[in-house]
């Protein structure tokens, strides 16, 4: 997993992992979450590669759009 920039300094978002059709995000309060293409859509998947990547609003963006159309979670 990569770490999480966390430009911000409030995010809850530890790190992150992408693949080709889904990303797996570790929260600090050590649950897992995978997010998948099939179940929030190729835009909302490619706004939250792009601000993984960036360390900045991954997690206001998931908590506004895509945050119950999870895959599956886990600790």
């Amino acid at each position: 997993m990569e770490k999480y920039n966390n430009l911000s300094g409030e995010s809850n978002i530890t790190s992150y992992s992408i693949d080709e059709n889904s990303i797996t995000i570790l929260f600090n309060n050590g649950w897992f979450y995978l997010y998948s293409t099939m179940k929030v859509g190729l835009a909302n998947m490619d706004q939250m590669k792009t601000l993984a990547i960036k360390g900045f609003g991954l997690n206001s963006f998931i908590n506004k759009n895509v945050r119950e159309l999870f895959d599956k979670k886990w600790r």
